[in-house]
Formats: structure tokens, C-alpha cells, sequence
């Protein structure tokens, strides 16, 4: 069959190319075309847009690319008519997603959404959308078949993909492989993730290395993404000393004491890692404002949202500073209690994941409802 899949984000072409590789499992002759980036074009989809070309933050930042982001939906929708797929598989990314979802359902498309937009955080009456256009919504955190059940849709709980990504035989070498591997020196690590797009790295990074110098006993080490050059990381740390590697990040958190997390996937990584963090955004001024108008959620890490109270401690706008993050890091870097307490929430967290198996849960049933046409 032919597979239609499009993620806008690093995160969602991590978790839609493990979907395909299960797919392909369940339906050998599979064949995919795909917005997303490399890990799904390693698994053999042929890639139409890669989402460095479409990750838009905030909502100034949306306003300010509308032409663009309405070209790229033309666009789809006339690749999704010329292709013909048997399935139109989408990956979080909700406004431009939610859009195809109606486009390729009244195109008489079976439709299926592969980890849930966060609407339970804003914007909930898209349930109308997804009840009306989307056949099969599979969600990874627990509380959201709960949340979707109160609008009379059932979704399909299947466990969070990254315990099953995390729990892989991924090759991670020993300390001092990883050590002499990027130039480090013997001091411990704290791992820097600033984001996987332009406008969170330039926002994030700033602050993120200028409390290096509170920390003379460790050495600061920024997570690089592959789709943002290693320059302009340079430009936004504005020459102040700190390690970049590039796509490494699990190596780099295997191998760190603790780490600052811009908001996003990455806090989930990180906690089921088994790393103490402290979680950090800052949006544009327009777009924080009017985020705190329409968004109605008590944290923003994902650790905290699951866990429905704070777990790690999270920096916000202007709370997101040198002095906030040096107090918040020395407290889980040197302070016994705060790390054994943050670890055991995190065993909490794991537990509530579910169990592992999620890509190929979902994969099974996406493959056995095309071909029951139970849809």
C-alpha cells in the first residue's frame, strides 16, 4: 500500500520513521512519500519538504510566513491528489496538519493522526476537526483518551514511542570514548538543548551559556541539531567557550550530570534518560503574550504535564535568566536530595508511559484497519 506521511519537526520525523520501519513489518510492499527529514528518508520514504523548511515558532513568526506556509499546503494537497495513497498519515504539527486532515478526508483519503496536536492545552474546539476528518487519532500520553472520551471520540492509547527509541540498542560508547571523541576534558558535563529550530536556538542559547562562568568545575556542552550549521551556533554564543556536537544528543545526556532544556520532546528524552534538568522558554514578546491569553496548562514540560505537578523546574520569559538558571542548576547539580527526588519521579513518569511497543502497536492497527476497511 502507499503510505502518506508528514511531520513538521525533528521530534515527528524521529517517531514517523520508526512507524515506518513497523509498517513495513506488517506490510512488506509498503511505499511512502513523506514530509519530514533525514531519519525517514533513511527508511526509505521518498522525501518531498524537509521540515527545516517549515518549522515556523510562535505565533508573530506564523503571521509573519503565512504566504509561505499557504504555498506549502497548495502545494500538499496537489501532491496528495497526484500520489493517490491508501493512507494519509499525519505527525503532531497541527496547523498545517489539521488543514490536510480535512482536505484529504472530503478527498475521500483514509486519514489517521500519529500522536496527538496538544489541544488539551489550547485551542480544544479543533476536537470538532478531528472527530469530523480524522479516522483513527492514537495518542502517546496517558491523560489524552481521557481528554479526547469527554468530546465522544475514541482514541487509541498506545504508549509513548520514545520508550521504545530509548530502549533500542542505540550505540552510546563509555565516557572516556565519548570524551576523547569530541575534544572534552575530564570535568562533568552539563548538556545544553536549545531546540531544533533558528528562532528557539537564537532566543535560548544566549542565556543558556552565559552562566558557564558560575560553573568554573564544569564544562558546558551544546546538543547541535543537523539541520542548523554550526555557525550560527557560533554567532548566537557569541564566542563565549562552550562545545558544540553535532547530533549526538543522547550520547551527550548519557554522559552529562545535569541539563537546560528548551521546552519541547526533548524534556521527555532527557527525563527517561534518567538526567536532572531544568526546563527553559522564551518566546518572542507578542507571542508570549498572547500564548498567556489562550493557553490553559498549569506547566510546560512534558515531565510536569504527565506527572500533573512539578517534577523539574521550569524557567519561563523573563524568569529564564543567568541569575534563575544558576540558582536552579546548582540546586540539582549539588544538592543530594533534590537529584534523588527528580530521579525517583522520573522512575513515577516511565510507569505512566505505559509499556513499550508503541510504533509497532500503532503500526498494526493502522495496516489491519486499511485492509478491514474498518475505517
Amino acid at each position: 500500500m502507499k503510505y502518506y506521511i508528514i511531520a513538521g519537526e525533528a521530534s515527528g520525523d524521529l517517531h514517523a520513521s520508526n512507524l515506518m520501519k513497523e509498517i513495513r513489518k506488517e506490510d512488506p510492499e509498503a511505499v511512502f512519500r513523506c514530509w519530514g527529514g533525514d531519519l525517514m528518508q533513511s527508511q526509505g520514504g521518498e522525501l518531498v519538504k524537509h521540515y527545516r523548511d517549515l518549522a515556523f515558532m510562535g505565533f508573530v513568526e506564523v503571521l509573519l510566513n503565512l504566504n509561505e506556509i499557504a504555498g506549502n499546503l497548495r502545494f500538499c494537497k496537489q501532491d496528495i491528489i497526484n500520489y493517490q495513497p491508501d493512507a494519509v498519515i499525519l505527525t503532531d504539527y497541527p496547523g498545517f496538519n489539521l488543514r490536510i486532515a480535512k482536505f484529504a478526508k472530503k478527498s475521500g483519503f483514509k486519514v489517521f493522526y500519529y500522536i496527538s496536536p496538544q489541544i488539551w492545552a489550547w485551542r480544544s474546539s479543533r476536537v470538532r476537526i478531528i472527530k469530523k476528518y480524522v479516522d483513527k487519532m492514537f495518542v502517546v500520553l496517558p491523560f489524552e483518551k481521557d481528554f479526547y472520551a469527554q468530546y465522544g471520540y475514541s482514541a487509541d492509547f498506545i504508549g509513548h514511542p520514545l520508550l521504545d527509541h530509548l530502549s533500542d540498542d542505540i550505540d552510546l560508547p563509555d565516557r572516556d570514548t565519548f570524551i576523547h571523541q569530541h575534544d572534552l576534558d575530564q570535568r562533568p558535563v552539563v548538556a545544553l538543548l536549545p531546540g531544533s529550530r533558528k528562532q528557539e536556538v537564537y532566543r535560548m542559547i544566549g542565556t543558556m551559556v552565559e552562566s558557564l562562568v558560575d560553573f568554573p568545575g564544569f564544562q558546558f556542552v551544546i546538543g547541535a541539531v543537523p539541520s542548523i550549521s554550526p555557525e550560527f551556533y557560533r554567532k548566537c554564543t557569541k564566542d563565549i567557550p562552550v562545545k558544540i556536537i553535532d547530533n549526538k544528543t543522547y550520547q551527550l545526556l548519557k554522559h552529562a550530570d545535569a541539563a537546560v532544556v528548551t521546552s519541547g520532546t526533548a524534556t521527555l528524552e532527557t527525563a527517561l534518560m534518567g538526567i536532572p534538568q531544568v526546563v527553559c522558554y522564551k518566546g518572542s514578546r507578542l507571542s508570549f503574550m498572547i500564548a498567556k491569553r489562550i493557553v490553559h496548562v498549569k506547566y510546560i514540560s512534558l515531565v510536569n504535564l504527565i506527572m500533573d505537578r512539578k517534577v523539574i523546574s521550569e524557567l519561563i520569559q523573563h524568569d529564564f535568566n543567568r541569575n534563575n538558571l544558576t540558582r536552579e542548576l546548582k540546586e540539582i547539580l549539588f544538592d543530594r536530595p533534590t537529584r534523588e527526588n527528580i530521579l525517583k519521579d522520573y522512575d513515577a513518569l516511565k510507569q505512566k508511559l505505559g509499556n513499550k511497543g508503541a510504533s509497532a502497536k500503532a503500526a498494526r492497527m493502522i495496516v489491519q484497519y486499511l485492509k478491514k476497511n474498518e475505517v
